[in-house]
């Protein structure tokens, strides 16, 4: 599923949406050039787990741990920085992280792709234009696949999806 945002209010509206969707144990492996919107993305999946903690990327610090009214946590990786990222990721934990209970977003996931769970959520950005944003929902597993079925799920007479601000090409 492609969906294309006007600006960054709208891609946390997009991710503050699918937030809704997610279970314990859930991956997001996000992916696109510097600047597409991954962390803007991340900040409304947050609001939409119930933080209220200011959502940053961690390139430095290679993952935040922000912890979810439920006992759970998102954690928010992210592989920008990494010399050798799927080595170095490992060595962070990142295998474990994925194979838990709290919800991970992977920030540059294409660059950890061997250590990616069997199923996941792939949301790759893309430049459309100055404020715009592409964004492609890829489901790898029945669950995942119920998640953007249900993220999208706003057929109206016609066939046409009505999302507000997003646009379906």
């Amino acid at each position: 599923m492609i969906v294309e945002t006007a600006d960054v209010a709208d891609t946390q509206r997009l991710g503050n949406r699918c937030a809704r969707l997610l279970r314990p144990g859930d991956v997001l492996a996000l992916s696109g050039d510097l600047g597409t919107g991954k962390t803007a993305f991340t900040q409304g999946l947050a609001l939409g787990l119930g933080i209220a903690r200011v959502v940053t990327s961690p390139t430095f610090v290679l993952v935040n741990e922000y912890p979810l009214p439920d006992g759970h946590s998102l954690q928010h990786v992210d592989c920008y920085r990494l010399a050798d990222a799927p080595l170095e990721m490992w060595d962070v934990g990142l295998g474990d992280l994925v194979a838990g209970d709290d919800i991970v977003v992977i920030e540059w996931a294409e660059r950890v792709a061997e250590l990616l769970p069997k199923t996941y959520l792939e949301v790759h950005f893309t430049y459309v234009g100055e404020n715009r944003r592409q964004l492609c929902f890829v489901a790898y597993g029945a669950h995942y696949t119920r998640v953007v079925e249900e993220l999208f799920q706003v057929a109206a007479p016609g066939g046409q999806a009505d999302l507000g601000q997003y646009v379906l090409p």
